[in-house]
């Protein structure tokens, strides 16, 4: 049961951290392009806090149940790495293109971990059946 819960959040942080990328890359055009949006909708650094404060317990919890079962400790440390870009990426909100090249870079990161993670699970699964 807890393996199938922890293939769910590896799923779940392969697709978050998708979605991450889309709206650092595609939002800040979408806004570029559309000047009337980009007056009324403005996420805000508080958008970029609540998903990191979503992601570091969802993620830890995926990446450390992969690890109980395969024993593979580098998605764990790459995961570690992409959501300690993704917190340093708050600290760069008032340079936009450093704190989107460190967002990416973790969200990245991240999802490799999560794909890697789920991997190991399914051969490791396999293996033992």
């Amino acid at each position: 049961m807890r393996a199938s819960i922890g293939r769910w959040f590896d799923g779940f942080g392969v697709g978050a951290s998708a979605l991450c990328l889309i709206h650092c890359l595609a939002l800040p055009l979408l806004i570029a392009a559309l000047p009337a949006v980009a007056n009324r909708f403005d996420p805000g650094e508080g958008f970029h806090l609540g998903v990191l404060l979503f992601a570091i317990p969802t993620s830890a919890f995926a990446l450390m149940e992969g690890w109980r079962r395969h024993r593979g400790l580098a998605p764990l440390f790459v995961g570690a790495t992409g959501l300690m870009l993704l917190a340093a990426g708050l600290a760069f909100e008032n340079w936009v293109a450093v704190e989107t090249g460190v967002t990416v870079a973790g969200s990245l990161l991240l999802a490799g971990a999560h794909v890697v993670n789920w991997r190991r699970r399914v051969t490791t699964r396999t293996c033992q059946a």
